[in-house]
């Protein structure tokens, strides 16, 4: 192998290295050359290509372009066509639609009249055979009537000539027991007659123990002269207040000398009230009241008269013991009996008697107005049924069904 040495460092290589390195620079120059010459070549031919690219692109925009305007022109053509063709098409079918609504609109109107001429034509047919059925009705009611105004004074007459005889049978043997009877009280007047005095005497003074059970009832005896019993009344405190005497008569008729002997009997007892308790008021008295000092009331006001006139003597003697300077208890009593406050209080017991007695009066006549109105209301569903018996015979006969609400006999108290 041949060497070849550096004059300068004196190094020593091998001359094919020296050769090989040579070598290779050329072609390392000449690859670069050729590198660079193709790429000048490429870039050339890359760049009339993109020229060329960019020429068909222009022709093909021009060509697109055109033809685009050409198909646009067209459609826009076929479209007005369309458009027009659609609007006279619509226009024809709008003009056939409102030609067909104003005759259908027409004949809506003529049917409409002639319905209505057919619902009045209906209602005057309707409105005459409401007349003669009406007609009919009366005529068939009054001839019923008749009929049986004729039955039933054949009735009547039969009934009467039987009645008659059988009257005149009770009235032989209705005053044979009245002389029997008549016999009978005779007999037993005079023991009955004091009997029934001593009832109410007896019923008179157990009301009044029940009624004020803190006052002092005392009855007098048989055969002692004075009233039949006595009330002293007592306040709370158990305090006697004033005396109250009654008398107690169950006769049939008043008599005046009851009151002078009753005076007398309070008079003789030191009382300062008196009452009389009888079945038969005076004749001018109605209801209970006060005559010639003396009050008169019946045994069912006897209980009401009793708490107003102890209520009176209860205040007065507390009025007494409050004023006991002002006068003596007889003349604050008499003072009081014929003062306002008792002549208020007896007119609110007169009023609430008026009262009771016109709302038990009102509520008969309410009652007499709402039976009215219910007959009415009855014959009102008896006429109303009456016409639809007669429409449904008039249809399916008279046989055909049953349509009576009532019997033979409701019927005739109906009409009668």
């Amino acid at each position: 192998m041949s060497t070849i040495k550096c004059p300068n460092c004196q190094h020593e290589f091998a001359m094919e290295e020296a050769v090989s390195e040579q070598y290779k620079k050329d072609l390392r120059e000449q690859m670069i050359s050729f590198t660079r010459k193709k790429e000048e070549e490429f870039q050339q031919k890359s760049a009339d290509l993109s020229k060329q690219l960019q020429q068909q692109q222009d022709l093909f925009n021009k060509k697109w372009n055109d033809e685009k305007k050409l198909l646009q022109q067209a459609l826009e053509e076929n479209l007005r066509k369309t458009i027009s063709h659609d609007f006279e098409n619509r226009l024809t079918m709008l003009q056939q639609s409102n030609d067909d609504a104003q005759e259908k609109l027409k004949l809506a109107r003529q049917k409409e009249l002639e319905f209505l001429q057919k619902e009045q034509e209906l209602k005057n047919k309707e409105a005459e055979l409401e007349l003669s059925v009406q007609r009919k009705l009366q005529e068939e009611r009054e001839k019923i009537a008749g009929e049986i105004r004729n039955i039933e004074e054949q009735k009547t007459v039969a009934k009467e000539t039987e009645h008659q005889l059988r009257l005149k049978e009770k009235e032989k043997q209705l005053d044979d027991q009245k002389r029997l009877i008549e016999e009978l009280q005779r007999k037993a007047e005079q023991g009955s007659m004091q009997l029934q005095g001593e009832v109410q005497e007896l019923a008179l003074e157990t009301l009044l123990q029940a009624s004020f059970p803190f006052d002092i009832v005392a009855a007098v005896g048989k055969g002692v002269r004075g009233a039949d019993c006595t009330l002293t009344v007592r306040n709370q405190l158990g305090q006697e207040c004033g005396k109250i005497i009654y008398e107690s008569k169950r006769t049939k008729n008043f008599e005046g000398d009851w009151v002078d002997k009753l005076k007398h009997d309070m008079r003789q007892q030191g009382a300062h009230l008196a009452v009389l308790v009888t079945r038969v008021m005076p004749r001018d008295m109605e209801c209970f009241g006060e005559k010639n000092g003396v009050w008169i009331c019946s045994f069912s006001e006897v209980k009401a008269l009793s708490m107003v006139l102890r209520d009176g003597i209860i205040r007065i003697f507390q009025a007494a013991r409050t004023q006991q300077n002002k006068g003596d208890k007889m003349q604050l009593l008499y003072d009081y009996l014929t003062g306002t406050e008792f002549s208020e209080q007896w007119k609110a017991i007169r009023e609430g008697f008026s009262s009771m007695k016109m709302s038990i009066q009102r509520e008969r006549d309410t009652m007499e107005k709402l039976w009215k109105a219910r007959e009415k209301q009855l014959e009102k569903v008896l006429l109303n049924a009456a016409h639809i018996k007669g429409s449904v015979e008039g249809i399916a006969g008279q046989d055909s069904i049953s349509m009576d609400l009532l019997d033979e006999s409701d019927e005739i108290l109906g009409i009668e």
